[in-house]
């Protein structure tokens, strides 16, 4: 069974948002576990000191080494799981790598804070990842950005192996446009083939429509897509190769 541990200065944070909803069934039914650590329950002084300023004058707090290492080498896991930091210098996150990580029995998400972290203790860390080119205050929002995105893939958690099947980046094509009742709402109309019972052209048409949606908003993809002679035909049709 994978779980989470997570290093943070606001635990409380972490185990509400997993603790709610799909992933808080999931935690629930014993599909994955999540363990929060508080880097101030490591401290040696009586303040629980976490940060300081930084060497050589800057604005800003660092966290110290001391707490994390500690924290770190509290945690039972599997030898060579990931140990992740979150921050703007790493690798972007994926599916493809979120696929990587669901496969993991232990991963360990360190959240930074204030200016930063001494860079020490990155010397822990195996996998730095972004959510993209912004900062944000702390690293618990993208935490929870991993935990859902892996957990999700953690097998029970969806409750059907189905619902995954067709969705955004599974084949490197973003999601086929979905309706749900009433067949009219103010002059909308539901596809009329998706209201036919004929599967067939069900898929085939979801199918071209994640193609153009692709094609329409996230070329990139393309060039890395599973693509079979029927889609190439199809992006022709629509001008992709011009």
């Amino acid at each position: 069974m994978l779980t989470f541990h997570v290093i943070t200065l606001f635990p409380d944070l972490i185990d509400t948002y997993c603790s709610t909803s799909i992933l808080g069934r999931g935690k629930t039914f014993g599909h994955f576990q999540l363990k929060t650590y508080n880097p101030r329950d490591f401290c040696q002084d009586k303040y629980r000191k976490v940060d300081d300023t930084p060497y050589g004058g800057g604005s800003g707090m660092l966290l110290k080494p001391e707490p994390i290492f500690a924290a770190l080498e509290s945690i039972e896991r599997a030898p060579g799981s990931p140990i992740i930091f979150p921050n703007p210098h790493g690798s972007l996150l994926t599916q493809e790598l979120i696929e990587n990580l669901a496969a993991q029995s232990d991963i360990v998400i360190i959240c930074g804070h204030y200016e930063g972290i001494d860079e020490r203790i990155k010397t822990l860390v195996t996998l730095e990842i972004s959510l993209g080119d912004f900062v944000i205050t702390g690293g618990e929002l993208p935490a929870l950005t991993l935990i859902d995105a892996v957990g999700r893939l953690t097998p029970g958690v969806l409750g059907k192996a189905s619902s995954l099947a067709d969705e955004s980046f599974n084949d490197g094509l973003l999601e086929a446009p979905q309706y749900t009742k009433p067949a009219i709402f103010r002059g909308m109309e539901v596809p009329a083939v998706l209201r036919s019972g004929d599967h067939k052209a069900i898929a085939k048409w979801r199918r071209e429509e994640s193609l153009r949606i692709t094609y329409q908003r996230r070329p990139d993809l393309l060039k890395e897509a599973r693509l079979g002679a029927q889609d190439q035909i199809f992006l022709k049709s629509i001008g992709a190769d011009d």
